[in-house]
């Protein structure tokens, strides 16, 4: 493999230098409703302001590495879990006035999680928290516009993946997995409907064979199912007309 140096006499300080740094979106579903995972600051800018987990990129290492770090030094969440999740990276974001300190450029990740232990703070954050999405004052910096982004991104996302099963636990009934899709859409689906689309649709859910759980009305135990191989719905399962996200 071919080595590559900078040109003679090449200025690497000719141009004002910038910071880049990651911001993390992380959602799940509790209680019925959609939750965002906060951090609070612990220093200015915006100390004590509620703040998507991220941080800045060190010189060795790649947005996506600096991703998994952050989420576990800010969150207290253990390595293994911070490394099962399935990190998307959503847009960068680079408004040059969009950080006090200086120019900074963010590289922002979503993730779709299920329900998982209260974080901690750690880091610069002084404490973690599962926030219902819209329950907190303004977010610092441009986070409310990055979340904003990673709500529209998940819902559009899961109109044509899997994804949504990431939000349920390893095994799940069709009722726990029709629930996020109607908090994350925001609407109210029918579920015969829905039970019909999500079964005719190939490799999206498997049944687990003997397996029902009893979900609190006078009827019969639900029966189990868990994530199936596809990555894909075809065709797709659109949320109603005129239903934002």
């Amino acid at each position: 493999m071919m080595s590559a140096q900078a040109p003679e006499g090449y200025d690497k300080y000719a141009f004002e230098p910038f910071a880049v740094t990651v911001d993390l979106a992380v959602f799940t579903v509790r209680d019925g409703r959609l939750h965002v995972l906060l951090v609070e600051r612990g220093q200015d800018p915006y100390a004590g302001a509620w703040a998507l987990p991220g941080g800045f990129v060190l010189p060795r290492e790649s947005a996506g590495q600096a991703a998994r770090r952050e989420l576990a030094e800010e969150t207290g969440l253990s390595d293994e879990v911070v490394a099962s999740l399935h990190l998307e990276q959503l847009r960068t974001y680079s408004d040059p006035d969009r950080d006090p300190r200086m120019r900074v450029v963010s590289v922002a990740y979503t993730a779709l999680v299920p329900d998982l232990p209260e974080p901690r703070g750690g880091g610069d954050a002084a404490q973690a928290r599962w926030l219902p999405v819209g329950s907190y004052d303004r977010l610092a910096f441009d986070h409310e516009r990055i979340l904003a982004d990673a709500r529209e991104r998940i819902g559009a996302k899961l109109e044509y993946t899997c994804l949504a099963t990431s939000f349920c636990p390893p095994e799940f009934t069709l009722g726990e997995l029709r629930q996020v899709y109607e908090t994350v859409w925001g609407t109210t689906l029918d579920r015969p409907n829905f039970r019909r689309k999500v079964l005719a649709t190939p490799g999206f859910v498997e049944p687990v064979a003997g397996a029902a759980r009893l979900t609190g009305g006078r009827g019969k135990p639900a029966a189990l199912y868990r994530a199936g191989g596809a990555t894909a719905l075809h065709p797709p399962l659109l949320r109603p007309e005129g239903k934002p996200s």
